[in-house]
């Protein structure tokens, strides 16, 4: 099976900056887009910035600037790079991957998220 593990939330100040990473790993044959989304506290899930496989990336209107979004395929990893944290960008931060994998000697591609990690910017 194939699995998305995030690291990297924390508490930073208002200004500050953190960065996520998210690994994908299984019998994956390829990952197609790489994508970050959060949910803040009685909101419906956002889409933050997603990825393609060939690099090409796009970003939600209130991240533009602040936010870069990167990938290192041969590491079958994302990162979110965000700075310029505002409170607003308090959120669980869920990592999203459409992933191509062997499961009984078929290809199945899927779409899979992350546990969720938690961004908390105190002001």
């Amino acid at each position: 099976q194939v699995q998305l593990v995030e690291s990297g939330g924390g508490l930073v100040q208002a200004g500050g900056s953190l960065t996520l990473s998210c690994a994908a790993s299984g019998s994956i044959l390829s990952i197609n887009a790489m994508g970050w989304y959060r949910q803040a506290p009685g909101k419906q899930r956002e889409l933050v910035a997603i990825m393609n496989s060939g690099g090409s990336a796009n970003y939600a209107d209130s991240v533009k600037g602040r936010f870069t979004i990167s990938r290192d395929n041969p590491k079958k990893t994302v990162y979110l790079q965000m700075n310029s944290l505002k409170p607003e960008d308090t959120a669980v931060y869920y990592c999203n991957s459409d992933v191509t994998y062997y499961s009984s000697s078929y290809v199945v591609t899927n779409n899979y998220w992350g546990q969720g990690t938690q961004v908390t910017v105190s002001s």
